[in-house]
């Protein structure tokens, strides 16, 4: 597998976002400023509680088919490589991971095979795009921590999916769940989300190593990313952590993030949070708590990483 230096890209866009000017302007400054030569493209769609067993792909919210194929398009014609990444969200707030139903089916309560059957058709829908727009690599799942033991079902999907897909397949389990997933051996590659604490980095890459040893499978982060605020490199995944604004801290955390991969060559890549289809104004970049890199100090600390690997 190649190199990865992909930034995600447009998070949580509704239909019409991605087919604006100012959406391609974004991406061309995202590939200029990053030195990137990948994208993940994410398709946000939600599900109304951890509990419900329909996920509803097909909002009018929800980007369109044409926006999605125009804007993949776009981005290979500006010279990126593209990974298309569809995803879940609760509607009432709960993160993803807490998605969850009874280990054996009950009458009159909602099931996993019910969940897994809205679900396939929404990963389906998308592998047949990521097909015909030729994505390099497409990814079947994120940070559904609860299914990771369903592993019939996973393995299931998976088989679907080649189906409709013939690129590199993976799935972005979460932070400390590499070693938990059973199914690695079906994928094409191993993929995390690596929102480590600044001080924990050494000892998570020496277990995940392990993980990619065992398996024998290419590996990169198609998710890392720290929030531009006081405390956040030693908490990066909380993005509700109370603190002011801190470009350094950021820094900080991309500094070490990077030097330690670097001495594991099986780390391929990462996949950066995040950048918005309608980035703020350069002036504001100094105002801003979020993970955007957009003019901040890690920016810099991102795009020299990538142009020297």
């Amino acid at each position: 597998m190649d190199q990865i230096n992909a930034v995600t890209f447009g998070f949580m866009a509704r239909r019409g976002e991605w087919e604006t000017e100012t959406c391609k302007s974004s991406l061309k400054i995202m590939k200029k400023r990053c030195g990137a030569t990948h994208v993940i493209l994410p398709i946000v769609v939600t599900q109304k509680t951890p509990q419900s067993t329909v996920i509803d792909w097909q909002a009018e919210t929800v980007l369109s088919d044409l926006e999605v194929i125009q804007l993949i398009h776009y981005a290979k014609d500006i010279g990126l490589s593209v990974i298309l990444k569809p995803m879940v969200n609760v509607a009432d707030g709960t993160w993803r991971a807490h998605i969850n139903f009874f280990d054996h089916d009950v009458p009159c309560e909602p099931k996993w095979s019910e969940w897994f059957s809205s679900y396939e058709a929404y990963i389906l829908h998308y592998a047949a795009i990521a097909e015909k727009t030729q994505c390099e690599m497409f990814v079947v799942g994120c940070e559904l921590v609860n299914s990771d033991r369903r592993e019939a079902q996973w393995r299931e999907l998976i088989a679907k999916t080649r189906n409709s897909y013939a690129g590199q397949i993976t799935y972005n389990c979460d932070k400390y769940q590499e070693d938990h997933v059973a199914w690695w051996d079906d994928l094409d590659v191993i993929s995390s989300s690596g929102y480590y604490p600044i001080d924990q980095w050494e000892s998570e890459l020496v277990r995940i190593e392990q993980v990619v040893k065992r398996y024998n499978k290419p590996f990169f982060f198609c998710e890392v990313g720290c929030p531009s605020r006081k405390g956040s490199q030693y908490l990066p995944n909380d993005w509700q952590l109370n603190g002011s604004v801190d470009r350094s801290a950021q820094k900080a955390w991309y500094d070490k993030m990077f030097a330690a991969c670097q001495k594991y060559p099986w780390v391929k890549g990462f996949g950066i949070w995040d950048w918005k289809a309608d980035v703020y104004p350069l002036e504001l970049a100094d105002n801003d708590t979020d993970y955007a890199i957009y003019g901040k100090k890690a920016e810099k600390v991102i795009k020299k990483y990538f142009e020297e690997k």
